[in-house]
């Protein structure tokens, strides 16, 4: 498996973004910035959570390589969980948190998960496939009090919080390795390149990470940011991941 990838902030701010891969395995986790005013009830900022979350599942993905990758998850989450303090409230549902976007690639299988927004795109039998969980998309109501009670509720949308269950309710499965070719874990700050900006397919930007890097992809998204800024966050951080996995790794 070969991997490279990069990330960047938000101009002016800490990267809440969280990236790690190790011989057969990535994750990407992207921190949900809080509004301005929102108590969060806990002690701890979003960077911590990423860095905690993305340590522990790291350690779990090397130490237990045949545990599915929900209870890998729940399991990390637990341990964040226990790791708060007591002058946390962990019942609070705006607890710093994050989207989730894991692969684990063995000698048959690509083993997948997607909590939340964070694409995972998969060029398998040579079409491309996105995995996206789109939930929190498609809230009646995206007021912070509405986003606030559809967080880690049915009916609402899922993220890696302080609620353990949330793994299990995340998108997941597996591919046939011999199936699989480039794959793409990409944080909403990079997926921006097709989402928001439409500047080329997911295809287009398998091929861009391929060619270029995903540095490259990162630049011409915030050149797109300067252009056109649009509605709501004009810059987020950005993580791309790209992965082959086909016979001979990538051919770039």
């Amino acid at each position: 498996m070969q991997v490279s990838f990069a990330t960047e902030p938000a101009p002016g701010r800490p990267n809440e973004d969280f990236v790690g891969a190790g011989a057969d395995w990535a994750v990407v986790l992207d921190g949900a910035t809080a509004p301005a005013g929102v108590d969060s009830g806990c002690v701890h900022d979003v960077r911590w959570l990423v860095h905690r979350l993305g340590a522990e599942l790291g350690r779990l993905l090397l130490l237990e390589p045949a545990v599915a990758l929900a209870d890998l998850l729940e399991r990390a989450i637990a341990l964040v969980r226990a790791a708060h303090g007591s002058s946390c409230d962990l019942e609070n549902p705006d607890s710093p948190s994050s989207t989730v976007t894991l692969l684990r690639a063995s000698e048959k299988a690509v083993d997948y998960l997607v909590l939340c927004d964070s694409p995972l795109v998969v060029e398998v039998g040579g079409a491309v496939r996105v995995v996206l969980d789109g939930r929190a998309s498609r809230l009646p109501e995206r007021t912070i009090s509405g986003v606030s009670a559809a967080r880690n509720r049915p009916g609402g949308f899922w993220v890696a919080s302080t609620d353990p269950r949330a793994a299990h309710e995340a998108l997941h499965g597996s591919f046939d390795r011999a199936a699989v070719g480039r794959v793409a874990l990409l944080s909403d700050g990079a997926s921006r390149f097709v989402e928001r900006f439409h500047l080329g397919t997911w295809s287009d930007l398998l091929d861009l990470l391929e060619k270029a890097g995903p540095g490259e992809l990162i630049r011409r998204v915030r050149a797109a940011e300067s252009v056109d800024p649009g509605r709501g966050k004009i810059h987020d951080d950005a993580t791309a991941v790209l992965i082959g996995l086909s016979e001979g790794g990538m051919s770039g």
